[in-house]
């Protein structure tokens, strides 16, 4: 007598419902937007065309005409989307150092949270962030760039010069704006991950590695910022 096989239980088939119209457009615009940025991290603002984007994305080019007017809407709009994230993140974090310091801050515990929490949205926010951070490098060297700078990254750059200067009551105010020069500029370049430093080291040091140029950095350019004071005084 053979035993009668347990009938299991039949695994229910949950239907997706298809996507809508508006999702299926901001999945498209996605996918426009983090091509372009691509696209743009490597040859540039004018080293790339609407039709290049298309082709990337595996659409007509008549459809980016649908979201963009034109190649620049298009790069302003891949600026914008990442600006207002890490512009946000980094006066949020230069409000909250402020006020657990009480108002006493240090010229590296300023450039620590300046400097610092880009790097982790850099490094742990995906390739799409790496990306964005090549792209702004490029841009940062250009008039088109420049602007945009200007108008989405002022007030979180004004408001670590704020700190930077209550940290250095007796350095001139040139200095610090010129500190802040050099800062951003190593910054940027560091975001670039150009590569040079790989061969320059022999691969010792690998110029995408930037959990180790978040350790170095705001305490050198904090040494940097000391000397001014260092200097003040030996002229007096």
């Amino acid at each position: 007598m053979t035993r009668a096989k347990a009938k299991l239980p039949r695994k229910r088939t949950v239907k997706k419902s298809p996507r809508t119209k508006a999702e299926q457009r901001a999945e498209t615009l996605e996918q426009i937007l983090d091509s372009a940025e691509l696209l743009f991290s490597k040859h540039g603002l004018y080293g790339v065309t609407l039709r290049d984007v298309a082709l990337k994305v595996g659409v007509h080019t008549s459809l980016m005409h649908y979201y963009f007017e034109d190649k620049f809407a298009l790069f302003k709009a891949v600026f914008v989307r990442r600006a207002e994230v890490t512009s946000a993140r980094r006066m949020k974090a230069l409000e909250q150092y402020e006020k657990d310091t009480g108002g006493k801050p240090t010229v590296a515990g300023a450039l620590h949270v300046f400097l610092d929490t880009d790097f982790d949205l850099y490094t742990n926010g995906g390739e799409g962030w790496r990306n964005y951070g090549a792209f702004g490098s490029q841009l940062s060297n250009t008039p088109e760039g420049a602007a945009m700078f200007d108008q989405h990254f002022d007030p979180v750059v004004l408001r670590l010069i704020g700190l930077l200067r209550k940290a250095l009551p007796d350095v001139p105010e040139e200095d610090i704006f010129w500190g802040y020069h050099f800062v951003t500029g190593s910054f940027m370049h560091s975001l670039s991950r150009s590569g040079r430093l790989d061969r320059l080291s022999n691969g010792l040091c690998r110029s995408g590695d930037l959990p180790s140029v978040k350790a170095r950095m705001a305490d050198f350019m904090a040494a940097g910022f000391l000397s001014f004071v260092g200097s003040r005084k030996k002229s007096r």
